[in-house]
């Protein structure tokens, strides 16, 4: 079982400063310094401790789940350690702190498809369900793409009638802002050739007229109809999801999308978990305000592992419907230009309303035009109630906005969560829909960190593992190789920076973690191969060997 009890900034600067002072002590003589002893020494390696200065240092010591201090191999003399582990010259950083994911228990009926390689092995996949659950029973999935099929095309409604005619099919694309269903699910929902394209989405016709079974944007018409699943098998299956990422070297995460109800459960599950998991802050819209300013008194500021996080805003649609809002209308789709997830008038009504209420907000915004409205909003709520220290932020950032709205984000200390590993898995979705000079600054980094922009990099689930999106903020490589706007680039040291310090500074919880500096959480992760040197083609193939959480070792590399 995890430990809940949250020890605030103040406490964990006197613990580490007593360590500190207790291992100088000297009696200005040829009497030995003290000797402290420590929990945990890992000495002989290559600590980066995402500092201001970005020091590299050989040792770290650890105590009481904290950072006690770094420094050179003659560190490690100071203190007598309960375990000291050799390094062996590997690099040694802090935990990535993914500040916009998404994490979900799954039921029985349930297909995971990311990484699947053909709409073959999705048949199969379903095939094999129906042999387990049964004919008649739904089945749900998520992660396909078709970037990544052998077809290279989307499985449609036929593929999925030809695999399981008698159980009704939704599986969502990879993003979350589409889905493919069957035949036997659009006549459960009662959708049909007459059937009004639905607000902010669309039902699809295929070639010969017909419904090809993809609908953008507004898949729950027929998603509504899954039954629930359990509460048991959600949380048995939550706890496995969430130890997964502490293989990716994900000790922090921040779920962009859940509700009171679902901070129970994650109550519950830290409460009683059997397996390790990371720390979480869970983002909640805003459709109950009542359950939410509730939860909010009865937790506080929850503790070190589970805490409310900002309110999530859906301002427009996503990429891969597309349905991003745009200035300019996409490419080769006559005047469409996606859509608001709401009127403007209500979106602008709606952000007033959260700001007043005190809570800090992470909105959802990927096209420009989007981007634009929600800045300049901002801007004007902040100049009408000015609160220090708000830290709003964007959601996702996807495509680059005029640089009058970057600097205005700069002057309000509107921040970002970025996630440029869509460069790479969404390279086929911006070459289809954007061209010039929008395709190439697809995702920007180095532009708005330039304009003064604090910048976190994140996952969003395309794909979790950070690596991919660090290969593409430093590279701007899509999946072909090719690179996209190389003037976005930007330099490693900024990367692992932006996915572990500022992840934690958009939650409030710079002081705590995202850096191997005394006081901190020790939430380190030990790697393969050193990322500052590494040939940038072979960032994908690091692997973690080793993550910590709280000084506990929580993951080990069966390869090592």
């Amino acid at each position: 079982m995890l430990t809940t009890k949250r020890v605030r900034p103040a406490a964990l600067a006197f613990v580490a400063g007593c360590l500190l002072a207790a291992c100088s002590q000297d009696n200005s003589s040829n009497t030995p310094t003290t000797v402290t002893e420590v929990d945990l020494v890992l000495t002989n390696g290559k600590v980066l401790t995402v500092d201001d200065s970005f020091s590299i240092h050989d040792t770290v010591v650890v105590d009481d789940g904290l950072i006690v201090a770094t420094g050179d191999s003659a560190l490690a003399a100071q203190y007598r350690a309960d375990e000291t582990v050799d390094l062996g010259g590997k690099l040694l950083m802090p935990g990535f702190n993914d500040s916009h994911t998404h994490i979900r228990g799954r039921p029985l009926r349930y297909i995971e498809l990311g990484g699947v390689s053909s709409i073959a092995e999705i048949q199969e996949l379903i095939r094999d369900k129906v042999e387990l659950i049964g004919e008649g029973e739904w089945i749900t999935g998520y992660g396909w793409s078709e970037d990544e099929l052998d077809e290279g095309r989307r499985p449609l409604r036929a593929d999925l009638d030809a695999a399981a005619p008698n159980n009704p099919i939704i599986l969502t694309r990879a993003g979350g802002h589409s889905a493919v269903v069957n035949s036997l699910a659009l006549q459960l929902a009662d959708v049909t050739l007459d059937t009004p394209q639905p607000d902010g989405g669309v039902i699809e016709r295929g070639d010969d007229g017909e419904l090809n079974g993809i609908i953008r944007e507004r898949q729950g018409i027929v998603g509504s109809l899954v039954p629930d699943s359990t509460y048991d098998e959600i949380i048995a299956s939550l706890e496995i999801n969430l130890n997964a990422l502490l293989e990716l070297g994900i000790t922090s995460i921040t779920d962009a999308s859940k509700t009171p109800a679902d901070y129970e459960m994650f109550e519950e599950l830290y409460a009683n978990a059997d397996l390790p998991l990371p720390r979480s802050a869970l983002q909640f819209q805003w459709h109950d305000p009542e359950a939410i300013l509730a939860l909010n008194q009865r937790v506080g500021e929850g503790n070190e592992f589970l805490k409310p996080g900002p309110i999530k805003v859906f301002a427009d649609g996503g990429f891969t419907g597309p349905a991003a809002f745009t200035l300019v209308p996409y490419l080769g789709q006559g005047e469409y230009r996606g859509y608001l997830n709401m009127g403007e008038g209500e979106l602008v009504t709606l952000l007033n309303e959260i700001h007043d209420a005190g809570f800090q907000m992470g909105i959802h915004a990927i096209g420009d035009a989007a981007i634009v409205l929600v800045v300049n909003t901002l801007a004007d709520t902040l100049e009408r109630n000015p609160r220090e220290d708000h830290r709003h932020y964007l959601n996702h950032f996807s495509m680059r906005p005029p640089d009058l709205t970057m600097e205005l984000m700069s002057d309000h200390e509107i921040h970002i969560t970025q996630q440029p590993n869509f460069t790479y898995t969404l390279e086929g979705r911006y070459s289809a829909y954007l061209d010039g000079w929008r395709l190439q600054h697809n995702n920007p980094l180095r532009s708005p960190m330039d304009h003064g922009i604090t910048v976190a990099i994140s996952s969003d689930i395309l794909p979790i593992g950070p690596m991919v999106g660090i290969y593409a903020a430093v590279t701007r490589k899509g999946m072909t190789g090719t690179v996209y706007g190389p003037d976005e680039a930007i330099t490693m040291e900024e990367a692992i920076r932006a996915y572990t310090l500022t992840g934690a500074y958009l939650n409030f919880d710079e002081e705590e973690k995202g850096s191997l500096e005394p006081g901190k959480f020790a939430d380190m992760i030990l790697l393969s191969d050193d990322l500052l040197t590494i040939d940038p083609e072979r960032i994908m193939d690091v692997q973690v060997e080793k993550t910590w959480i709280g000084g506990e070792l929580v993951y080990e590399s069966s390869a090592i």
